[in-house]
């Protein structure tokens, strides 16, 4: 009789650990994974610091799509997005300027919103090449700058005024390699992003969707943006 209930007592044992506990694991990473997101969307967005400071945009000037120069000045009073791109690129660019556009048709009639997308091949996106991709992606907006300008002012920028990194690169596909990053300035210059669940900055916004993440990175920023025209 004892050895028979030793079984049951086993059996019930083997039967909570397949079932039940799984279950539990499952609603707890579920659980965490909702108060995470819930937690730094509603937290105030954090500025990023460099050595104890709030780190600005640096100044620059290039030109834009319709052979004006745009200066960082230009975007004084608007919250705006920053991202390396070029037009030939083969791989994310397509992605990131796609997932831009949902941004730009959500805020893109704002007068305090912009965009800048600074090109890493200036020798072949002119101006006038910019224009075209503009329009070939159904791009009209005075908000939304395509720039070009001296290779070497756009990569420091890139790497040294943002730390996104940008480089030419023959062994990859177009010629030039860069991360998919979007960064968010605030109307002020300065450098913006929401914390993770330490309540560190995040930095920088995936420009291209990631497997197994809940919330992808467009959505984050449009959350974001949105706090910043309406608060800041």
């Amino acid at each position: 009789m004892r050895r028979y209930s030793y079984i049951v007592v086993a059996f019930i044992i083997l039967i909570f650990g397949i079932i039940v506990v799984p279950r539990i694991v499952t609603r707890i990473q579920e659980a965490d994974r909702v108060d995470t997101t819930r937690l730094s969307a509603q937290m105030p967005l954090a500025f990023i610091e460099l050595n104890g400071e709030a780190k600005r945009v640096p100044e620059f000037v290039f030109t834009n799509q319709d052979n004006r120069l745009i200066t960082n000045e230009d975007f004084l009073g608007k919250a705006y997005i920053v991202e390396f791109f070029f037009t030939t690129c083969p791989t994310i660019c397509p992605i990131m300027n796609t997932n831009m556009k949902r941004l730009e048709n959500i805020f893109g009639n704002r007068d305090d919103f912009g965009i800048a997308s600074f090109t890493i091949d200036p020798e072949k996106d002119t101006p006038e090449q910019l224009k075209k991709y503009a329009e070939n992606i159904n791009v009209f907006s005075q908000n939304w700058h395509f720039l070009t300008g001296n290779i070497d002012n756009i990569y420091d920028l890139a790497n040294k005024g943002f730390n996104i990194f940008a480089g030419i690169n023959p062994d990859v596909a177009g010629g030039f390699e860069h991360q998919g990053y979007f960064a968010l300035v605030d109307k002020k210059g300065y450098l913006r992003s929401r914390t993770d669940q330490f309540g560190n900055p995040i930095v920088y916004y995936l420009g291209i969707p990631e497997d197994e993440i809940e919330v992808q990175g467009t959505d984050m920023l449009i959350e974001d943006v949105q706090k910043l025209l309406e608060n800041e």
